[in-house]
């Protein structure tokens, strides 16, 4: 009688179960509260970044972001997202990504390769270094700074 029941119990949890996991994403809900980790973190950044929800991504910067660039120097975050805002991406991918987390902070550095514009001329070809870190407050996950480093080293 026992594996009887134990076998119900079982085939019971088995068929419902996968219901968790059958329910796509509602549209235009936000991953940030899925994110888990750095990695996840600088995911959803550049998925906010290619979707053009600037308001989200202004709530997981820092008051006191700043973002450094080769070529045009240092940004706060309300010239980083203006900087953001002239970007159109099509398509991107992130690479090599590496995370170290101290107590509430992680740094990620990664590569990212995208395929669009800024400024509406086109991206150049290849994977690009960036920096970023990211640190646990009150209002949740927060960057406060962000590198570009330039082309990847062969």
């Amino acid at each position: 009688m026992k594996s009887r029941s134990a076998m119900f119990v079982f085939l019971s949890a088995m068929l419902l179960l996968p219901g968790c996991t059958m329910w796509r994403e509602h549209p235009g809900s936000s991953k940030w509260t899925d994110a888990t980790g750095g990695e996840g973190l600088e995911r959803s950044f550049w998925r906010e970044v290619k979707d053009k929800r600037w308001n989200e991504l202004d709530h997981h910067l820092a008051g006191n972001y700043i973002a450094i660039t080769p070529e045009e120097g240092r940004f706060d975050k309300a010239g980083a997202l203006a900087h953001l805002q002239q970007l159109r991406l099509d398509d991107y991918t992130l690479g090599d990504v590496q995370t170290e987390m101290n107590s509430d902070t992680f740094v990620v550095t990664y590569t990212i390769a995208m395929r669009g514009t800024f400024a509406g001329q086109p991206l150049p070809p290849g994977p690009v270094r960036m920096m970023t870190v990211w640190q646990k407050q009150k209002a949740g996950w927060m960057a406060i700074a962000h590198s570009v480093l330039g082309p990847e080293k062969k």
